[in-house]
């Protein structure tokens, strides 16, 4: 028997075309692929999510401002979101010991801008993450999205504050947000780690975090292992919101 293959389905679309991004962006065409496969092989091409990210700026994180490690993963993100929101556009929470500024990086305007905003805001302090997670919060809550969110949540230490961090992540847990956690350096990340795995429902209603390190070099992990590690909890979460009620089906 002959296959028509006219009548096979068709992949679910980006958010945001490859052409689209070849004319506005074409710096990340070979990241706007590689993500690609990855949410492919995580089977969530074509899911929707409002994408937000936040960036360290304690003072122990200079060297990677400085090497390029953080305008490397801001292009990462971005590349990301064009496939899962049609805005093109990613808003950047700043923290240390308050937040330090917020920002937009978009299709077109994404290339070397996180150092020179980096440098324009001063003094960096200590590394409170329950201030940038309420500034996440607040900003999707007043933004009328009806698409979940999904936050590339950057850091290289533990906070300050453990426990409002605790506190927010399980208040949180009600709210169709996942907090994605990357580790830059060479810190054990042993709180993030506990983060990662608080009981549910004994501390939260569902699981809405997820963690991995991306070691002292962040710039020589790959894409494709950078992505595939991305995308690797936020499925199991979308899944589970979505039974759950917090996410609409």
């Amino acid at each position: 028997m002959s296959i028509d293959y006219r009548k096979q389905p068709k992949a679910p679309a980006a958010a945001v075309g490859l052409e689209q991004i070849t004319d506005s962006a074409p710096g990340l065409v070979s990241l706007y692929k590689t993500a690609a496969v990855s949410l492919a092989k995580r089977r969530i091409s074509g899911e929707r999510a409002a994408v937000y990210l936040v960036l360290d700026r304690s003072g122990s994180m200079r060297p990677y401002y400085r090497d390029g490690s953080v305008q490397h993963l801001a292009e990462q993100t971005l590349a990301l979101a064009a496939h899962l929101d049609d805005d093109g556009v990613v808003p950047v929470i700043f923290f240390s010991t308050g937040i330090d500024g917020t920002a937009d990086i978009s299709l077109d305007a994404y290339q070397d801008r996180i150092n020179p905003l980096h440098e324009s805001m001063g003094h960096m302090g200590r590394t409170n993450y329950h201030v940038a997670m309420q500034a996440v919060i607040d900003h999707y809550e007043s933004s009328g999205a009806t698409a979940p969110a999904l936050v590339v949540f950057q850091t290289d230490g533990s906070p300050s504050s453990r426990t409002a961090a605790e506190h927010v992540l399980c208040t949180a847990a009600r709210l169709p947000i996942f907090w994605q956690f990357i580790g830059f350096g060479h810190d054990d990340f042993r709180f993030l780690r506990k983060l990662d795995d608080l009981p549910v429902p004994g501390r939260r209603v569902i699981d809405n975090a997820g963690f991995f390190a991306a070691g002292p070099s962040p710039r020589d992990m790959g894409d494709v292992d950078l992505y595939d590690q991305l995308l690797q909890e936020f499925p199991h979460w979308l899944t589970a919101a979505r039974n759950a009620g917090i996410v609409r089906n």
